[in-house]
Order: C-alpha cells, then structure tokens, then sequence
C-alpha cells in the first residue's frame, strides 16, 4: 500500500479546548525546488504544506497556528466568542485542502490572530502567505491587499522588536519590507529598505539575503535614473 503524503493529527482548541483533527504534511514528502524573491517556496509536486500550517477548531472557528501564544489578555475569549464563535457553523478542516480550503483557513487565523492580539511577526506571516495563495490563483488585486497588510505588520514588527525569539531576524524583516515594497511598485519605499539592509551587512551572516538586497538595490537604482 502506497504511503500517503498526509496524516491526521488531534489538537487541543486553544480557545474552546475542545479536541479536533487537522491534516498535515508528512516531511519526507515536502520537496522545495526554489524560492521566490520574497521567500515563497515552489515546490516539486503538488503537495503543499503550506495549506495546512493553519488549524481550524471545528467546534468554534477558532483558528491558529503554532506560532500563536495560550496566553488570553482579558476580555479576548469574549470577544472571540462574539465576532467568531457567534457567526461559526460546525464545519471541519480535516481533510485535504484546497487552495480554496487553505485561503479560507489562512484569513480564519488572520481575523483570530487581531482579535487575540498576537504578536506583529505573526500576522505578517499570515498575511504575507495569503498573498502567496493569492498569487498562486494569480488574483494581483487580492495579492497586493495582503502584501500590504504584511508590510504593515513587518514594520511594526520591526519597530517594537517582538520578532526576537522567533526564525525570523532584523535583516530578513528588512528585506521582506523591501522586497514587499518592490513588489507593490512602492520604489522610494524598497529603494530605502533595500539600503538598510546593504548598510547592516556586517551585523548578520546571511549572503542570499545580502546578495538578493543588493541585486534588488541596483536595478532598481538604475531604473530611476534611466527612467
């Protein structure tokens, strides 16, 4: 019998505590061929874990990542309960999902992740990744609301520090600022961030970056001052 790509795992709501299945992707399977300038990863074949990073409560909507704390501030389980809970008709993620499906759960955790008021870093990631599906279904418009939205919160991000302890470090949040920027045709912005980046070189050892930084930089240099 061939071994599936996926596998069930049961997880603990961190919000109604309540036990659901979600669906994940077995590592052995998840084949990255490149990465795009702003990191996202093309695959291999058509199994793609980036569906499944996000997990829907089926009980109450809620919908989280690994990424997101236990800690409830006060008043945040109500207001879940009100704009979430409230408006949820039992409906399970558990299977395989679509692009449809992983947009779906994607902006489920995004709205949860605000009303839970979880770090900056961590609904940039969101929102950069919807941008990715929307990019893969080749929907500009919806694309560059999300970049957006992403470049807002790496900028907070980077502003009160809250990515520390986290993958993510000063110069690659710079860098996705940049390259984010680029990518919405916003050039003074990726012109300066691009700069940033250049200017910290020695502070981090991370050549991809620096060399893509500094590729990004002089073409679009170039481009001002011929256009």
């Amino acid at each position: 019998m061939e071994l599936s790509p996926y596998y069930e795992k049961q997880l603990e709501c961190l919000h109604c505590k309540q036990q659901f299945k979600t669906m994940k992707v077995r590592s052995n399977f998840i084949k990255v061929k490149e990465n795009e300038s702003d990191f996202r990863p093309i695959y291999e074949n058509d199994v793609n874990p980036l569906f499944y990073n996000v997990f829907v409560c089926e009980h109450c909507g809620f919908s989280f990542t690994e990424d997101y704390s236990k800690y409830f501030a006060p008043g945040v389980k109500e207001a879940i309960d009100q704009h979430i809970t409230a408006h949820w008709k039992k409906h399970s993620f558990a299977g395989e999902r679509s692009i449809a499906d992983a947009l779906q759960a994607y902006q489920l955790g995004l709205v949860c992740g605000n009303y839970k008021k979880e770090k900056h870093i961590t609904l940039a990631g969101l929102a950069l990744r919807i941008a990715w599906l929307y990019r893969m279904t080749s929907q500009e418009m919806m694309e560059k609301r999300f970049m957006k939205i992403a470049r807002e919160q790496y900028i907070e991000s980077y502003s009160v520090e809250d990515y520390k302890g986290t993958s993510m470090n000063e110069l690659r949040i710079l860098y996705l600022i940049a390259e984010i920027s680029r990518r919405m045709g916003d050039k003074e912005q990726a012109i300066r961030y691009f700069s940033i980046v250049i200017e910290k070189q020695r502070l981090f050892n991370e050549p991809k970056i620096l060399e893509m930084a500094k590729d990004q930089w002089q073409r679009m240099r170039e481009e001002k001052y011929s256009s």
